[in-house]
């Protein structure tokens, strides 16, 4: 092979995992509002990273790196959750000791759980996080990544897997249900217009 086609492939490759690496903190960030654990959210983003690096031939130039790794990242939360449902809890009570006990009884991991839920358990008003949670999932996922994360209608259907038009139908909606939910509740803190 020729010596200047190898020092092209070797940089791109190191553009691509430069690029990957800018956007480390937020994928962290997120994995640790999915995982809420940071030795999990650590997994998590190194497993996403390692499945980016190794599919790295499947993303296109000129798309949007955010949007892949957060689907790659949400993907991967997604198959690890649904794997620990389905494992069996193992329990080796003949080998626990009393420190043992202790720091399983101390360990504050609440499992894994999906990102638009925790978001729902850290915003402030318990109303609006239950009007969330209400919603369908494809709805409530679409006005998660649309108005807490700031994804856009194409990054959406790109995460989502869907076309532009499902993820605006599922946005309008969800949208649609929790103003009819919220309305009251807006109106009472003189919030929007009054029915």
């Amino acid at each position: 092979m020729d010596s200047s086609v190898e020092i092209d492939a070797a940089g791109l490759g190191l553009a691509f995992e430069e690029e990957a690496l800018s956007h480390l903190d937020r994928l962290y960030s997120a994995a640790l509002k999915m995982t809420r654990n940071p030795a999990d959210a650590e997994d998590l983003v190194q497993e996403t990273y390692a499945k980016a690096l190794k599919g790295r031939e499947s993303f296109k130039d000129g798309t949007n790196m955010k949007a892949w790794l957060y689907r790659i990242l949400t993907n991967s939360y997604i198959s690890t959750w649904r794997k620990a449902e389905r494992s069996p809890k193992l329990s080796g009570d003949e080998d626990v000791t009393d420190w043992q006990l202790a720091r399983a009884a101390s360990h504050d991991s609440q499992g894994l759980r999906s990102a638009e839920m925790e978001a729902l358990d850290s915003t402030p008003d318990q109303v609006v996080a239950e009007a969330m949670a209400a919603l369908p999932e494809n709805y409530r996922l679409a006005v998660y990544l649309a108005d807490v994360e700031g994804f856009s209608y194409k990054e959406i259907a790109a995460i989502m897997d869907t076309p532009v038009g499902t993820v605006m139908s599922r946005l309008n909606r969800g949208r649609s249900q929790l103003r009819t939910v919220l309305a009251d509740y807006a109106a009472e803190r003189g919030i929007g217009r009054s029915r």
